[in-house]
């Protein structure tokens, strides 16, 4: 008997609709993209795949699921993957590439029964209003309108009817800070391999939350959502229950009718779906006035890290700037932060990045050591980010690094890491790699809202977060123009309204 034959495919951004900068796709061949044998084969049990981000990610997951239950009876069928840095929307030639590239590549793989895609979920593109609903469509146009799809999403994602009217099948990260990525990757296989193996049949019901903010920090383990998730949990321990997912969307996304979500996928039991879904929306929406804490500006952040003294003898403060977070999408190349530390932390040590491309190629062809008086910054987007002066030292260059060419520049107490791409860091090895010490530093800046915490967790002594205007601003949605009355920008009392026109009314 010949084996039931899934493809496999990524494409990834997190959707930042206020940069200036468009997502092409050389961004995604400078980041990460694979194809066929060679994914293949990194997503197998000795590869690594995503280099420099992931080990095992939703790729590495889907394929685990094939051996472990495909009973020797599915084939893992290798697409591409393509997965890029947090930036502005997809040019219309990008998002024009990537469709038609789905379907060349399912076109060309034979018979296919069934499709796992992962995606982010907050993608946005400049042709489109709903990008990754396009690319389903492009594999429904090749596979037809019955065969099975299965999606992962990150859980910022934005669930839409466009995307809802090409499958159900949809499965999301539940933690926070995501470590989950190749679980879920694993639940969407093993949706697709229980379907195509005929162990269940899925029903799916979903609500749509007119809310954009709530839930306090939204870190799956502190108090606020942590008693959600453990009822979804307790939700999938019935026999009946396939899958749950409750999707927080992401902040920094335009569309108009963007808000959370929630998904329940069941065998054969439509009813249960239906009452599952409205019970995890009325738990969610019971946390909505639950803003996330209010910032201090990077004059008081600075202030908080002296006062630290202890922890920063013990380890390092990791400083977020909360305002240029490259991990939701700002270019990083904010200089407010930097411009308080060089004036008013001459007392400690700094680990600070920015970008810069313009400085980068200026000091490439100097010898180390040399002096030197710059601008920096404010080159992407200077009328947020205006440049300021900089006098230092030039201590190392690197020319491979998944920044692109990057320096390291004394400025007295502050070590500053110039980057020609988006300086996304979030790991001690961005700085490690420069030869800095993570624990020689008293305040290491990060470009992250909650990964970091991961990654530094054996250094980091105290987090902080710095408002210093920008992009990723967490009140930034206060500008932008919904499909009806959203939380928190009006009050809204009820959010079954808002469902039935975002979901009901459109499908």
């Amino acid at each position: 008997m010949s084996k039931f034959r899934i493809a496999f495919c990524r494409i990834s951004q997190e959707t930042n609709a206020l940069s200036p900068l468009r997502t092409e796709v050389e961004d995604f061949r400078r980041t990460h993209f694979y194809q066929g044998e060679e994914l293949l084969e990194r997503c197998g049990r000795w590869g690594y795949e995503a280099p420099g981000l992931i080990r095992n990610a939703e790729l590495s997951g889907f394929v685990r699921s094939v051996q472990k239950l495909g009973q020797g009876k599915i084939e893992a069928v290798p697409l591409f993957s393509a997965w890029t840095v947090p930036a502005g929307p997809l040019s219309a030639e990008a998002h024009r590439f990537f469709c038609e590239r789905i379907v060349t590549d399912l076109t060309s793989a034979g018979d296919i029964d069934a499709v796992y895609m992962s995606f982010h979920g907050a993608l946005r593109a400049d042709d489109t209003v709903d990008p990754e609903a396009d690319m389903l469509a492009a594999v429904r146009s090749v596979l037809g309108p019955d065969a099975p799809v299965a999606v992962s999403l990150d859980l910022h994602a934005h669930l839409t009817s466009e995307m809802m009217a090409h499958t159900g099948l949809f499965s999301a990260y539940r933690t926070n800070p995501h470590r989950d990525h190749a679980g879920t990757g694993y639940r969407s296989g093993a949706l697709l391999i229980g379907q195509l193996l005929e162990k269940h049949h899925p029903t799916v019901a979903w609500r749509a939350l007119p809310m954009v903010l709530g839930g306090g920090t939204t870190l799956d383990f502190m108090p606020t959502m942590r008693p959600i998730f453990r009822r979804m949990t307790q939700m999938e321990k019935d026999p009946r229950v396939l899958d749950v997912s409750l999707l927080m969307c992401q902040l920094w996304n335009d569309a108009p009718d963007l808000g959370w979500a929630t998904l329940l996928l069941t065998d054969n039991d439509p009813a249960l779906a239906e009452e599952l879904a409205e019970e995890l929306a009325e738990l969610a929406w019971a946390v909505r006035h639950k803003l996330p804490p209010e910032l201090p500006d990077a004059s008081e952040a600075v202030a908080l890290a002296r006062a630290a003294t202890w922890r920063r003898r013990l380890g390092t403060v990791c400083l977020s700037d909360a305002s240029d977070m490259v991990g939701a999408g700002a270019t990083g190349e904010n200089t407010k932060l930097l411009r308080v530390l060089l004036d008013e932390a001459a007392d400690m040590r700094c680990h600070v990045p920015i970008r810069d491309a313009n400085l980068v190629a200026a000091l490439w062809d100097q010898s180390i050591g040399d002096s030197f008086e710059s601008a920096v910054g404010g080159t992407l987007d200077p009328d947020r980010n205006p440049p300021i002066t900089i006098s230092g030292v030039l201590l190392l260059k690197r020319a491979e690094t998944l920044f692109g060419r990057s320096v390291l520049v004394q400025l007295g107490h502050v070590y500053l890491v110039v980057t020609e791409g988006p300086p996304l860091c979030m790991k001690p090895d961005f700085y490690t790699q420069f030869g800095l010490s993570t624990t020689a530093a008293d305040i290491t800046v990060v470009k992250s809202l909650f990964p970091f915490r991961l990654y530094f967790l054996a250094y980091n002594r105290l987090t902080l977060y710095a408002r210093t205007g920008g992009i990723t601003d967490f009140d930034v949605y206060r500008d932008f123009t919904f499909d009806g009355p959203t939380h928190p920008k009006d009050a809204v009392d009820c959010w079954r309204a808002g469902d039935h026109r975002r979901r009901i009314a459109l499908a």
